[in-house]
């Protein structure tokens, strides 16, 4: 319950930061992006400003001490970018679009084939909702998914990458 709590919370707090969010993209264009973002699958989408997404330090440390895909996959740390990179990276643009979808599948957790099924789609909507950007003529867009990439059984890592186009940091 915590965790539909916290997610409720978030949306809250992303619809009232979209309400404050001066942009140049008209409302005609918020509301197209939205529809596109839902065409491929993500139930909402919400700006932000990129000046309010903290990066720290500490975010590291969880990877290094708390999870299992820590120096095994090109896209989580230590070969992903820090902290200080990303910060530097987000005062290059204005806003940014937080894409989220949903997972219904009570056995999300239990079912790794599921689970990697699921990562593999949202995986290419994202790159997928990028390119339609870059096409419409965001041409700064870029995708950050939200899980370590599972595009491979077992990533190459520290090999070249199989997937060097759809690689991108978690």
């Amino acid at each position: 319950m915590a965790a539909k709590e916290s997610s409720i919370h978030l949306q809250d707090l992303c619809r009232f930061r979209h309400n404050q969010i001066p942009t140049l993209l008209s409302q005609d264009s918020l509301e197209e992006l939205d529809l596109q973002a839902k065409e491929f699958g993500f139930h909402e989408s919400h700006l932000l400003r990129t000046s309010e997404i903290v990066t720290a330090r500490w975010v590291g440390l969880k990877c290094r001490y708390g999870c299992a895909n820590y120096n095994t996959s090109w896209c989580c740390p230590p070969a992903a970018p820090d902290f200080q990179s990303v910060r530097e990276l987000l005062s290059e643009y204005d806003i940014a679009l937080l894409l989220m979808s949903e997972n219904c599948n009570k056995h999300f957790y239990r079912n790794s084939s599921e689970k990697r099924r699921v990562q593999i789609k949202q995986w290419k909507a994202t790159l997928a909702f990028e390119r339609r950007l870059f096409l419409k003529g965001y041409h700064k867009a870029f995708g950050l998914p939200a899980e370590t990439c599972a595009l491979c059984k077992e990533c190459a890592y520290p090999k070249q990458c199989k997937f060097p186009n759809e690689k991108r940091p978690t």
